[in-house]
């Protein structure tokens, strides 16, 4: 058996809940291909162990299968769709949620480097042979919960140093220290999502990275391949589908409680993100639980 196969078997055996030794570390299976639906990611390193999903950011489109390793390194508002999987082969993928403090511990163990620029949040690469092994025995300890406490710790770091002396470095140093051009934009996207039913300006979000207006507005369309204005209306359409699946609310109540002045405009800006008006993207979701796996 390769190193995949072994996790997959892991991956099947562990699927579900997290262990809460090991609280960053998810594994997750989908047993049938789903219709696209938005999501916010947070910062986290993928392994996709069986089956293929596509992911939408801005204007760029992601496809990925077993074997590859998806790195995310801020809150990015995106598209994603299963869309290969099924009961025998269900779709397995396991995701570690970063800590910037881990990445930048390893990356002075590595006498540092320079502070690359701001590139994408988001990216793909095939994982190599190292990789995996590294994979391997870290989710393995789920098979040994006795051995979390002491080894976890170091086979994290032992994956981070993996992932930042691959394809994925330059994506992951961007993550280290609290005072880099990521962290900077990271917390203006922290204001935004706090405030997004406020009438906000640039300026006001630049203010908040200490930044330029110009320079604020190009690093964040780098990062998320969305403009700060459209950044807010993402996070905005999200938090607006949630209230209406979860608080069978009207959709002109919460167009306006999540910062739209006209029913009509928000009812044509949710059909653009999510492809139908807000009532039938809601009862298709509803149905789709209903019906179960």
């Amino acid at each position: 058996m390769t190193d995949l196969d072994d996790i997959r078997a892991i991956a099947r055996r562990h699927a579900g809940p997290p262990n809460p030794a090991m609280p960053r570390l998810h594994i997750y299976r989908v047993d049938n291909p789903t219709d696209v639906g938005g999501l916010i990611y947070e910062p986290v390193v993928c392994l996709l162990v069986q089956g293929r999903k596509r992911t939408f950011i801005g204007d760029g489109t992601f496809e990925y299968g077993a074997g590859e390793c998806i790195v995310v390194a801020a809150e990015v508002a995106a598209m994603g769709q299963v869309c290969e999987a099924s009961t025998d082969e269900p779709y397995l993928a396991v995701n570690l949620y970063l800590d910037p403090a881990v990445i930048a511990t390893i990356l002075l163990d590595m006498n540092g480097f320079a502070e690359p620029a701001i590139g994408s949040a988001f990216g793909v690469a095939k994982a190599g042979p190292a990789l995996l092994e590294t994979w391997r025995r870290f989710i393995s300890l789920l098979d040994r919960p006795d051995e979390i406490a002491v080894l976890a710790p170091h086979l994290e770091h032992e994956l981070m140093f993996r992932l930042l002396m691959g394809p994925h470095g330059t994506l992951l140093r961007q993550m280290a220290g609290a005072d880099t051009r990521l962290a900077h934009i990271r917390r203006a996207m922290a204001w935004i999502r706090q405030r997004y039913a406020e009438r906000l300006s640039v300026d006001a979000m630049a203010a908040v990275a200490g930044m330029s207006v110009s320079v604020f507005h190009r690093r964040f369309k780098a990062l998320t391949d969305v403009s700060p204005l459209q950044y807010q209306k993402q996070i905005r359409l999200h938090e607006a589908r949630r209230r209406l699946v979860t608080e069978h609310a009207e959709a002109a109540i919460v167009g306006y409680a999540v910062g739209y002045e006209s029913a009509s405009q928000f009812s044509r800006e949710y059909k653009r993100l999510f492809g139908a008006p807000p009532r039938r993207d809601v009862d298709t979701l509803k149905s789709a639980v209903e019906a179960g796996p």
